[in-house]
């Protein structure tokens, strides 16, 4: 059973300061514009990296979920982890699973041809995790956020993959136990630090250290042109460390690709 790790959503008080850090830091194109997420009170871009994409989107309107949530963690940061399964088996294996494990579903679409599942933040302990899946069964290839027309918008001369994401909590080895049986992936232990690891990117379990509580708080991403990172993250005031780079709230770690 392979899940991918397909997109990571952020979420901002406002969208475009950080569309424009994000394209000037990492040297990502925007792809996609979704009028969907207004049902939510939302507005969205999407950039793809590599594959995979980056979702940031913002609240337009009072009361959101989105809104409650920059609220509770004090702040623009991450928001959601969203897989796609390698098929439709995957996806209905992980959904139902969720509600016996005691996570409700915050938001769910099934079509013949596709499905989507969001399972609750506060259920998943740390940040929503959805998972997808659509006919095409294509890691590479559909994905129907982004829309149809992203691949030529795809840059890899600076940002080349993501590779990871940092989940924080107050009790990380639980936190990673949970995670791990709603998705039905061991954990692995090396130290006191937990993983998971998916078809293309692990997932790391820590202890929130910055105060802002549990939540999605990093990614590693593969670049191939860390100067040029540094360089414009010192520019934009997101520059942490040669190895760290912090926008929207949520910490970059730098790998250099392969």
């Amino acid at each position: 059973m392979k899940i991918q790790l397909r997109q990571i959503c952020l979420v901002a008080a406002k969208l475009a300061p950080v569309i424009d850090d994000l394209t000037d830091i990492l040297g990502i194109n925007p792809c996609h514009i979704d009028p969907g997420v207004g049902q939510w009170g939302l507005e969205n871009t999407l950039l793809p990296i590599g594959r995979n994409f980056l979702e940031v989107v913002a609240p337009v309107t009072d009361g959101t979920a989105a809104g409650r949530y920059l609220d509770r963690r004090g702040g623009d940061g991450g928001y959601m982890v969203i897989t796609q399964g390698e098929n439709r088996e995957t996806y209905d294996t992980v959904r139902l699973r969720a509600p016996e494990l005691g996570v409700r579903v915050a938001f769910e679409r099934s079509r013949d041809t596709s499905g989507i599942c969001q399972l609750h933040p506060r259920d998943m302990i740390a940040c929503f995790c959805e998972i997808e899946w659509n006919e095409a069964n294509d890691f590479n290839g559909l994905w129907h956020p982004a829309g149809h027309s992203w691949e030529d918008k795809v840059r890899q001369d600076v940002t080349v993959d993501l590779l990871g994401v940092e989940i924080q909590g107050d009790d990380p080895e639980a936190l990673g136990d949970h995670w791990a049986k709603v998705i039905g992936t061991p954990v692995a232990v090396k130290g006191d630090v937990r993983t998971i690891t998916l078809n293309n990117a692990v997932l790391r379990f820590v202890e929130s250290t910055d105060g802002r509580g549990p939540g999605l708080g990093g990614l590693v991403i593969a670049v191939a042109n860390r100067a040029h990172i540094l360089a414009r993250a010192r520019v934009r005031g997101c520059y942490v460390n040669d190895d760290r780079v912090d926008i929207c709230g949520t910490r970059f770690y730098l790998t250099d690709a392969d």
